[in-house]
């Protein structure tokens, strides 16, 4: 496992205030193909899944997991996305074989009542009914956890921001296959994003999470 740097301890300074009902939990691509050994292995994704397992457990009907869907195979997509898989050849459908893409065992148990949103790109607000979901919930607050940090997840709090949520994040709840990266992206959710984004351990959330 990585060696952790000190800011990925570092205590939140911000006033939190407790999470209300009307809110609801995303877990980003907690999946097999991060989990295990792959090029997009997540190496340290086993530290923090207790700390999601808990998030999950506390109100399993509230949560909402993401699955990241690559290409079926190398050169498909459109775009840039098409040279990006023929760099990821090895992490194509073809490659990887579709259980691959299933959520991790310790996860996958959850389902239902937890629901899941599969995606084809970074956020999960495009080409899905994500942001409607959550409208017909009354959801006004997310949690997010999962990975990556400077990822997927980054992609999806910015696109809550911009869509109005409330957006806690549980900082020892998320991972990445770079230690560098994930701790810049914890600085910059405390430095650029202080009124709209709350980086605060787990222990902390369901302490003040109400039911």
């Amino acid at each position: 496992m990585q060696k952790r740097t000190a800011s990925y301890m570092t205590e939140n300074n911000l006033i939190f205030r407790p999470v209300g009902r009307n809110s609801a939990h995303l877990c980003v691509d907690m999946q097999r193909m991060f989990a295990e050994p792959t090029e997009w292995m997540m190496p340290w994704s086993a530290k923090v899944l207790p700390q999601i397992t808990a998030l999950v457990e506390f109100q399993p009907e509230k949560t909402i997991f993401t699955r990241f869907i690559p290409a079926r195979r190398a050169g498909q997509g459109p775009g840039m996305w098409k040279q990006y898989y023929e760099r990821w050849a090895s992490m194509t459908v073809e490659k990887l074989g579709a259980d691959m893409l299933e959520l991790v065992p310790a996860l996958a148990r959850f389902t239902p009542p937890a629901s899941v949103i599969d995606k084809q790109v970074y956020a999960p607000w495009l080409e899905t009914d994500l942001h409607q979901r959550l409208q017909k919930q009354g959801a006004d607050t997310l949690i997010i956890s999962g990975g990556e940090t400077d990822v997927c997840v980054l992609a999806t709090v910015l696109g809550a921001v911009d869509l109005g949520y409330r957006v806690v994040l549980a900082k020892d709840a998320l991972c990445s296959s770079s230690d560098e990266a994930h701790d810049a992206a914890i600085d910059l959710y405390h430095q650029r994003y202080s009124v709209q984004v709350e980086p605060v351990e787990t222990e902390t959330i369901l302490r003040n999470w109400r039911r």
